[in-house]
């Protein structure tokens, strides 16, 4: 059974995440039951979000993959929006105010920031880890860094999965 114990303390709870991530992707083969699963802990834990999953590179293509919140974009073209950008730039981009954003794809129009972090496996980028929340300047650095880690042990999990699987 998973338990979700939030911390008052910020970073203690955003550690409490990587633990519950970490947890999620041991003994688990499947990468869509696990990418599921980690959305899910993401929701759960991350105060005031209303979007938290995964975009699978296919292709050139954003494909959308598990999810927490409502339907979303299925599909994102090669570079644009936040996901897009972050997974050409190989670089995790925050932006604080979705609105100011150029090209930025509105799957909920509820989302005023987000953070999208990349996901590498066998060194490019195959995705993206996705959050929305409908506060603006929601994300900070102390959050980039533990979902960095995340997304890094994600990616890590992914590489030794088929990638027609996912």
């Amino acid at each position: 059974m998973f338990t979700v114990q939030k911390e008052a303390d910020a970073e203690k709870n955003l550690a409490a995440l990587v633990k519950s991530a970490e947890f999620l992707l041991e003994g688990e083969e499947d990468p869509i039951a696990v990418l599921a699963n980690i959305s899910a802990a993401i929701y759960a834990y991350l105060p005031r979000i209303n979007w938290a999953g995964f975009y699978l590179l296919k292709g050139k293509d954003l494909v959308l993959g598990p999810f927490q919140g409502l339907p979303a974009c299925s599909r994102i073209g090669e570079g644009k929006g936040v996901c897009g950008a972050a997974v050409r730039d190989g670089k995790t981009l925050i932006v604080d105010d979705v609105r100011t954003f150029s090209g930025h794809i509105a799957c909920d129009s509820a989302s005023a920031s987000e953070i999208a972090v990349p996901l590498f496996v066998r060194g490019k980028v195959r995705g993206v880890l996705d959050i929305d929340s409908p506060v603006p300047g929601r994300f900070t650095g102390l959050e980039r860094e533990y979902l960095e880690q995340i997304g890094k042990r994600t990616g890590a999990f992914l590489e030794g999965t088929p990638e027609a699987v996912w």
